[in-house]
């Protein structure tokens, strides 16, 4: 009676190896190759007739490995089939003792069923039964207590130097550095710089005075503490013509 192989019967192709290698009682420390070629490929065959080649492209890359082993086993030298025979052997030897242990594992799990516990209700000690040494518990409180602070908006105080700060603005600066030159037609700039009471008003004075020579209403002359600035002809008191 013919002996159909099916793809569904064996794991893989390391699998019909190992049955084959039963089968007719071969060393599967020294596998004779020439023999297990035409047994498998004759398996190979078989799933073909029965057309499941379509999950067999495993199988079928294994019987060119053997093909290729037997070929290059042919040569003069043949160091290479040696080795590929060896490493054949050893994947061989791995997975049939993973096998023997894949069913020493589902005999012992023979006969367990499912088990199902039903949820209970726990009583949870909510009482904290630690001892800490008082040093301890003060950092504790300290740092509990300061990162409760970090945790609380800022006090208004802090914001008092932003929200009272007096803001200057600039044109109000431009008409009183015109009324100045209107008056003494010629002065120096220092005077205006200190004549300002906060720094705000500061740099309103300084941004007008930029303002005022941009727009050539102002002419400015000298270096550092003598700078003076000028009015131009045809300015009235208010900085229009």
């Amino acid at each position: 009676m013919e002996i159909s192989y099916r793809v569904a019967d064996f794991e893989g192709p390391l699998d019909l190896l190992l049955h084959l290698i039963n089968r007719h009682k071969l060393n599967i420390h020294d596998i004779p190759i020439f023999d297990l070629v035409e047994q498998y490929i004759e398996a190979v065959r078989q799933m073909q007739q029965n057309d499941e080649m379509d999950t067999a492209s495993e199988f079928v890359d294994m019987a060119s490995r053997l093909i290729y082993i037997k070929t290059v086993s042919l040569l003069p030298v043949h160091d290479e089939a040696d080795e590929l025979k060896r490493e054949l052997e050893g994947e061989l030897m791995e997975y049939q003792e993973c096998k023997l242990i894949a069913e020493k594992l589902s005999k012992m799990t023979e006969g367990f069923g499912y088990f199902v516990k039903q949820p209970e209700e726990i009583e949870v000690d909510k009482t904290y039964h630690g001892v800490h040494e008082p040093f301890e518990i003060t950092t504790a409180y300290m740092y509990a207590v300061g990162k409760g602070k970090r945790r609380l908006p800022p006090p208004k105080e802090s914001f008092q130097p932003i929200v009272q700060r007096r803001i200057v603005p600039v044109h109000a600066r431009i008409s009183y550095v015109m009324r100045k030159l209107f008056k003494k037609g010629k002065m120096k700039l220092t005077a205006l710089y200190y004549a300002s009471e906060d720094r705000s008003e500061l740099v309103a004075t300084f941004l007008a005075i930029l303002q005022l020579a941009r727009d050539k209403k102002i002419y400015i002359d000298g270096d550092g503490a003598d700078t003076q600035i000028t009015a131009l002809a045809g300015e009235n008191e208010n900085g229009n013509q």
